[in-house]
């Protein structure tokens, strides 16, 4: 750890780390709920350890989050320290983005040097999209500081011939995939090659250290998975949004390859790629598109009717239709029945047909918007970007629908998605240019394999986005780290060659400056109605000033004076992150949607969380529901049970109350049948249900099998005794079931 310490000493790396620590953590404290599916399943975890080695969404352990447990332990662990305050739950992604550019500084710094490492750090600071993730307690900052801790590991295990560093190295990668499962894998093509061209042994060493390391990457990698699939169903929580209650088809199915194809039905989701189950992948009599709401479904008051049997939603991590991801949504806090069936079908099996149809967005105050994401549930600005381009328009064909523009190779430059993580790729293609230009075979240094690690990263990362059938920009955090490393070891490079004046390879830099300074004016463009022209223009100009500057130095018949020429060659970068530091700052100064963070002026769009924010079109806990609740338990462990997470998360959240969640995020999740249900009220352990209709997200409200149960066998509690006078989301039907 001597690097580590050695950093102290550098007083620009500290001033980066500050911004960092201020772009990732000023204002937290002002988010409520966060992410409240992760949110509500963090404070289930702090109630048992069964709920907390499940990753438990309700008290219950009736059915887990989508994602597996490192991330969620690791937020209940500051929960249950700090207390379970919004705040709390963001933390650790907070000190997981500040860890990262350090990280970034520490990997570039050995062979790139400090000025080099330093501007690494600093773009990735800067980096959108890493701002904006890391301000929630979505999994991908986390994600991203493990795989960079691994490659320190790996560079380090590489360096200085040590097996148990690489297989430190690749155990980490196990448990990112224990984080976010195949996501992790993007960057394992990345560990091989560069142990394979770096090390300095012969091929049987490398063939056993890799043998070694692959077999610890799959033990860890999958040790959670076959643990759990191992238990009986009837011991555990039902596994969320896997389809088939198994974490294994859960890692490589719906977190797994239909990320890629955009097919969700292997679990419960999106079959045809992106479009709506039941209806052959349109929605039925629009001709595929989403007709202009204007801010939500005319006519329903908020609500959407039964869609004969097609119970649509958000998806915990964002999708809707049970799927994973949807545009950056309005987050309300109802929930309530979707209309879909998945029948009585025995827990722990797949039910066939029980995919999630068409849901569509609950308007202001109907429902909780979809863990990660979900279906905008109304568009305060009327539109905006949530679907379209940055002119307003929100039609899917124009920005995809999760705005993530359209696939094809040149998809990351696209005005959906290039303001998150794309500003300094012109840059680094010149920086590249001039590292393996000087590539010879007998002059394979370590800044080339170096370098070749970050191309490694990064080409998988942006093929991968270039034509993933869905995702969210929040993802393209995955790219920030190889862009910044890149950037740096790239300036170093350009540097060296313009310094010595070597031929036209000396014009690199001067060449890189207004080329990607051309590139961020046509990011910041579509926005001058909103923040002015001043700064796509300013950001433009300033690019042109830097490289006429660069070149003037050039051209000059002596050298000049050294520390104008090193001035020049570092403003040429840092004027190049004034656009991108602009964006950082977003989630600050136009607030944030903490389930499908984004950064940009229209961050906020969705219904956000800024200095001021809290959470959005929330109704929180019914005090009225809570007070009559306790006044006549009778010594049920739980309090009530709800139809989802959207209306019993406040309950757990803000009260610590013991709520059972009867549904999953995806119609194909069957945590309880009739049976279960009437054996666990049999068992005296929760009487009050209350039934909701009418929310598209937060959870699928149930199926008609389990609400027709709850309605026969129970008696209806008088409106008037427990819901006061508020209405939406804490309002529906409260009934009081006993079996004798």
């Amino acid at each position: 750890m001597n690097d580590v310490k050695k950093t102290g000493s550098d007083v620009v790396l500290l001033f980066i780390l500050l911004l960092a620590a201020f772009l990732y953590g000023f204002g937290i404290w002002n988010d409520h709920y966060v992410n409240t599916y992760y949110t509500t399943a963090v404070g289930s975890m702090l109630q048992s350890f069964h709920n907390f080695f499940f990753a438990s969404l309700d008290s219950a352990g009736s059915v887990t989050v989508d994602k597996p447990p490192v991330t969620f332990w690791i937020q209940t662990l500051s929960a249950w320290i700090f207390g379970l305050h919004g705040w709390s739950v963001i933390l650790p992604q907070a000190l997981a983005g500040v860890g990262s550019v350090l990280l970034v500084y520490l990997l570039v710094k050995p062979s790139f040097g400090r000025t080099a490492a330093r501007l690494a750090a600093l773009a990735m600071a800067a980096t959108p999209v890493a701002a904006a993730v890391s301000r929630t307690n979505n999994i991908d900052a986390m994600l991203v500081f493990t795989l960079l801790l691994a490659a320190w590991f790996l560079f380090k295990g590489t360096r200085q011939h040590r097996t148990g560093s690489l297989l430190t190295a690749f155990g980490l990668i196990g448990v990112a995939f224990n984080e976010k499962m195949l996501q992790a894998y993007m960057v394992v093509p990345a560990f091989y090659l560069f142990y394979i061209v770096a090390a300095k042994v012969n091929w049987k060493k490398k063939t056993g250290v890799l043998a070694a390391c692959t077999a610890v990457l799959l033990v860890i990698s999958l040790s959670w998975a076959v643990i759990v699939d191992s238990i009986p169903a009837d011991k555990r929580p039902y596994i969320g949004s896997s389809g088939t209650d198994s974490v294994l088809n859960l890692a490589f199915g719906y977190n797994g390859v239909s990320r890629l194809t955009g097919d969700r039905s292997t679990g419960g989701g999106m079959p045809g790629g992106g479009g709506f189950g039941g209806f052959g992948g349109q929605m039925p009599g629009m001709n595929g598109e989403m007709p202009p709401f204007g801010g939500g479904m005319p006519g329903l008051n908020g609500e959407m009717p039964a869609m004969d049997g097609a119970g649509g939603q958000g998806s915990p991590d964002g999708q809707r239709q049970g799927s994973d991801d949807g545009t950056r949504g309005q987050q309300g806090t109802g929930g309530g029945a979707r209309g879909g069936d998945s029948g009585a079908a025995s827990r722990g099996q797949n039910v066939p047909g029980a995919e999630d149809g068409g849901g569509m967005p609950p308007a202001q105050g109907g429902g909780q918007g979809a863990g990660d994401g979900g279906m905008p549930g109304a568009w305060p600005d009327g539109g905006g970007r949530q679907f379209g381009g940055a002119d307003g328009s929100r039609g899917m064909p124009g920005g995809g629908m999760f705005n993530t523009g359209t696939a094809g190779p040149l998809r990351l430059f696209q005005q959906e998605l290039s303001g998150q993580s794309s500003w300094l790729l012109p840059f680094v293609l010149f920086g590249v240019i001039g590292i393996f230009t000087s590539l010879r075979r007998r002059h394979f240094t370590m800044q080339h394999k170096e370098a070749l690690f970050w191309l490694s990263w990064l080409v998988p990362a942006m093929g991968f986005f270039s034509i993933a059938g869905f995702f969210h920009q929040y993802y393209l955090i995955m790219m920030a780290p190889p862009v910044a490393a890149l950037a740096g070891a790239g300036w170093f490079k350009l540097w060296h060659y313009y310094k010595e004046r070597s031929g036209w390879l000396s014009w690199l830099l001067p060449a890189a400056v207004p080329a990607t300074a051309a590139f961020q004016w046509y990011i910041i463009r579509p926005y001058d109605s909103t923040i002015g022209s001043g700064w796509s223009i300013g950001v433009l100009a300033a690019g042109l000033a830097a490289a006429l500057l660069l070149i003037v130095l050039r051209m000059l018949k002596g050298r000049g004076k050294p520390a104008l020429v090193h001035a020049a060659a570092v403003a040429g970068l840092l004027v190049l992150l004034i656009g991108p530091l602009y964006w950082a700052f977003t989630p600050i100064t136009y607030g944030l949607n903490s389930m499908t963070p984004a950064a940009g002026p229209d961050s906020s769009n969705s219904g956000g969380f800024g200095v001021g924010g809290g959470r959005n079109a929330s109704t929180g806990v019914n005090g009225e529901l809570l007070a009559y609740l306790k006044e006549h338990n009778t010594g049920e462990e739980y309090l009530f049970a709800a139809m989802d997470y959207g209306t019993a998360g406040p309950y757990i959240i803000d009260k610590g109350e013991k709520v059972v969640i009867l549904n999953g995020f995806n119609n194909s999740d069957v945590p309880y049948t009739t049976e279960s249900l009437q054996a666990l009220v049999e068992s005296g352990k929760v009487k009050y249900f209350l039934v909701t209709s009418g929310g598209m997200g937060g959870g699928r409200g149930g199926n008609s099998g389990i609400t027709s149960w709850i309605t026969e066998n129970g008696t209806e509690v008088p409106s008037a005794d427990w819901q006061g006078t508020v209405t939406g989301g804490a309002g529906g039907t409260l009934y009081e079931v006993h079996l004798d």
